[in-house]
């Protein structure tokens, strides 16, 4: 599956800001172990996607702009890396022998029925209901 890392860190960021404080990134850094050289870049992700803000100053950080209610995990993997594809083959900008067929292959078919499932299980769910549940926070 092609969930970068970046996604893992992205989703973490947000579960960092989930409380509505403004945070450091020294400290979602900290308490989410994301290595520093990632973070920055992720959070302007974050923040071009209308997620969250910057705030500027001595008491500056970043803060959740939407309410954790109003966006999906899939909101936060596309802000991070544009478009989710289980398998190569699904990429439009990759080569694929069997694409090209008369009859499309089988297997394309059937990564993409997977994919779209993925796809609509990441969204059946708020980040609200995903980090505000009672099971989140006991294996935190």
């Amino acid at each position: 599956m092609l969930l970068t890392k970046e996604c893992d860190y992205g989703v973490r960021i947000i579960r960092a800001l989930a409380v509505g404080e403004r945070r450091t990134v020294k400290y979602m850094c900290d308490t989410e172990h994301i290595p520093s050289q990632y973070a920055y870049k992720i959070v302007k992700k974050l923040e071009r996607a209308g997620l969250v803000q910057s705030l500027r100053g001595r008491h500056g950080g970043y803060q959740l702009i939407k309410p954790l209610n109003s966006f999906s995990l899939y909101d936060v993997v596309i802000a991070i890396d544009e478009n989710l594809f289980i398998f190569e083959c699904l990429r439009e900008d990759k080569f694929c022998t069997f694409k090209n067929l008369e009859q499309t292959c089988a297997v394309h078919l059937e990564f993409e029925r997977l994919q779209k499932l993925l796809i609509d299980e990441m969204c059946l769910k708020t980040m609200g209901e995903i980090l505000l549940s009672k099971s989140d926070w006991n294996s935190a």
